[in-house]
């Protein structure tokens, strides 16, 4: 089989080379996937430049999540189950040696979720590591009864997640963006609060936002200073949420804020949420995101490449991550 191989843990486009790798063979417990498709995301470029929370041994084969048929089980009731049927997959267990950006994959039959007949290829492959987090976050939100929801990184494919599901739960949400052109993405969407953080009135409205709303959790994906911002900006007892760290930069937080006004900060790693949760709570959840994969949890495409062309696929998403998903297509 052909697969994408990363040679380095540097980030560096000419560190992917495509190989040809013997054809991996399950053993008890685990499935044979022919893939169909692998989106890039950010996790993903985290994982390549050695930042993510799992490194493999080198050389590795990256790529998180995908989608594709089941072709082959090592055996156990779970697999032959699975075996001829189209599923979702995640490559996120430590003991998944492969990765997703493969014509093949190896993994156990417990990261495969059966997929409906109305869901194509293409959407299943986006549809465990964005609409999953953006289902997490906000059940979180409503769990916790938090009357508002305060969000960077909100024109992204999850934070716009976010936004449709959030309004749907009758939940306002403060979006922070960075240029005018994703204000405008945002007002298209229904989005009613949205603040651009390079404005000179930011931490001002941010506040005033915040107090009005009473914006008591916040999801934040940027890290570095945005983090000391927006809980700055929060009510006492807030919490701030990171997921995410675009910045590639150290959270920041002002002891003040922890100290004498009660706010905490937490992180959340999906891969450590969904081993929480029974499989029978995984497959319910799963059920709720594949009904909403045409509207409030959708993903715009925007490229599709073979995996000759994984370098030129990196390089295109990292330089722009909101307009659209890059697949990688074996």
């Amino acid at each position: 089989m052909r697969a994408v191989q990363i040679t380095a843990y540097d980030g560096k486009p000419e560190s992917l080379r495509v190989v040809e790798l013997p054809l991996p063979v399950p053993t008890p417990g685990e499935v044979l996937i022919k893939v169909a498709a692998s989106p890039i995301n950010p996790s993903d470029l985290m994982f390549i430049r050695g930042l993510y929370g799992l490194k493999k041994p080198l050389p590795a084969i990256p790529g998180f999540e995908g989608s594709g048929t089941v072709m082959r089980s090592g055996g156990g009731f779970l697999g032959r189950m699975l075996v001829g049927k189209r599923v979702a997959c995640h490559a996120t267990d430590p003991k998944t040696v492969g990765g997703m950006w493969s014509e093949y994959l190896v993994a156990p039959a417990a990261a495969c979720v059966p997929l409906k007949k109305n869901v194509d290829l293409e959407h299943a492959a986006m549809m465990l590591v964005n609409p999953f987090t953006a289902w997490a976050l906000v059940d979180e939100a409503k769990r916790g009864r938090h009357r508002a929801i305060v969000q960077t990184a909100a024109a992204s494919a999850l934070g716009r997640m976010i936004v449709r599901l959030a309004k749907g739960a009758g939940i306002p949400v403060i979006n922070i963006v960075r240029r005018p052109e994703q204000v405008a993405l945002l007002r298209d969407l229904g989005a009613e609060h949205i603040l651009n953080s390079n404005d000179t009135s930011f931490d001002d409205s941010l506040r005033e936002h915040c107090r009005k709303l009473d914006a008591t959790i916040a999801f934040d994906a940027v890290a570095g200073e945005m983090s000391a911002r927006v809980l700055r900006a929060q009510p006492k007892g807030s919490r701030l949420i990171v997921y995410g760290a675009l910045s590639l930069e150290a959270v920041q937080t002002e002891p003040g804020s922890l100290i004498f006004e009660g706010k905490r900060v937490e992180g959340f790693w999906l891969s450590a949420w969904l081993k929480k949760k029974s499989l029978l709570a995984r497959g319910r959840i799963a059920g709720h995101v594949q009904k909403l994969l045409a509207t409030g949890l959708k993903s715009e495409i925007r490229a599709r490449y073979p995996l000759e062309d994984a370098a030129r696929a990196l390089r295109e998403y990292a330089a722009d991550m909101t307009s659209g998903k890059v697949l990688l297509v074996p």
